[in-house]
């Protein structure tokens, strides 16, 4: 099982990342634009050149990701919510034990579900007020 810090933005974290690229080198293995997204037509045209999803590995074993709010959709960034820990389980079952266990008594964002970009993915607020992602993906 792998984690990543995963952060939040409000509308630079393309900025951010070029900034974070600059300085522990490497190369983006994904940036994914709000307009990539299905209905996106729907979105604000100042909301469609948001990051979606932008990944940076910062190591042999740490991946830096992250994302732009939505404000249109209720997003609002506030201290707490712009970090998640992105847990990243060896098979499906693992993913759903995972976030059966941590969200008990928290609050979920996302239930675990198949996703548009191919992964099996869900969010929550644990009981503690810690954020959390679990991701997993059949190919890796």
């Amino acid at each position: 099982m792998k984690l990543s810090p995963y952060l939040n933005f409000n509308g630079n974290a393309e900025e951010a990342f070029n900034f974070y690229k600059s300085v522990f080198g490497g190369d983006f293995t994904a940036v994914m634009k709000m307009s990539d997204a299905p209905d996106s037509d729907k979105m604000p045209e100042e909301e469609k050149d948001r990051i979606m999803h932008i990944s940076l590995p910062i190591s042999k074993d740490i991946t830096l990701m992250a994302s732009d709010i939505l404000p249109s959709m209720g997003h609002s960034l506030n201290n707490g919510n712009n970090v998640y820990l992105s847990l990243h389980p060896n098979s499906k079952e693992e993913a759903d034990r995972l976030f059966n266990g941590l969200s008990q008594n928290g609050d979920i964002e996302m239930p675990m579900a198949n996703q548009f970009w191919g992964d099996y993915f869900g969010s929550f607020v644990d009981q503690f007020g810690v954020h959390w992602m679990i991701n997993y993906n059949p190919e890796f």
